[in-house]
């Protein structure tokens, strides 16, 4: 059986506006109900744990049965930082081969691109879906250039990230130790990565595009509309 953690216990503040940006609508749906049709939609994820801020966990109750929504199996409160949501959504899962991570913001995702990254992970371990960075990348120190990173070996981590559960509870293990001396954890193949485990990189779509401003909501509606 695997697994899925949708996080989605962020509360928007960089978005603005009254409620967090996962319930906010694209074409009249929540964009966390886009979501999670992908994982209705994906054949090689068997339930979903998604995590919420702990004031809309109970204005999410109606949706699955509204949307028929059948994977969601457990709704959890998150924490402070996105780490500390996936950790608790990771407590809640006693039995699995595989878990994927994914941002409940992601909502244009597709099928198989979870598909893909559940069966590579299932076969190496620890598996996260990228797409190429089309801008020129500068590494900055007080406000100068100081180096031109090789854009052909860069990519842009996307979600969802698989990895077998006894991998992502063993680095996630020490989260409160790295959390506490100031280091930001942004994703979860950082963790996995320190333990020494190498994370094969699947190949995406750029259109799996992580909602956080206005403009990327446009643009979601956009392609939304086109692929429909």
């Amino acid at each position: 059986m695997n697994v899925a953690i949708v996080v989605a216990g962020g509360k928007g503040i960089r978005f603005g506006g009254d409620r967090p940006k996962q319930f906010l609508e694209l074409n009249a749906i929540p964009i966390i109900v886009h979501t999670l049709r992908q994982f209705e939609r994906c054949k090689q994820i068997d339930s979903v744990v998604i995590v919420l801020p702990p004031a809309e966990m109970a204005a999410f109750q109606s949706l699955p049965d509204r949307f028929d929504l059948k994977k969601v199996a457990r709704v959890v409160a998150g924490g402070e930082t996105r780490a500390q949501s996936v950790q608790k959504g990771l407590a809640a899962i006693e039995e699995a081969e595989v878990v994927a991570v994914h941002d409940g913001v992601r909502p244009l995702v597709t099928a198989d691109e979870i598909d893909r990254v559940v069966i590579a992970a299932a076969a190496n371990g620890a598996a996260v879906l990228v797409a190429p960075v089309g801008d020129t990348i500068k590494e900055i120190e007080n406000n100068r250039i100081t180096r031109t990173l090789p854009r052909d070996r860069l990519q842009r981590a996307l979600t969802p990230q698989c990895f077998r559960l006894d991998l992502l509870k063993r680095a996630y293990e020490g989260l409160a130790e790295i959390e506490a001396s100031g280091i930001e954890v942004t994703d979860d193949s950082f963790l996995v990565e320190r333990l020494g485990v190498n994370v094969v990189a699947i190949s995406g779509s750029a259109r799996n595009i992580k909602i956080t401003t206005q403009e990327d909501l446009a643009l979601a509606e956009a392609l939304l509309k086109k692929s429909d």
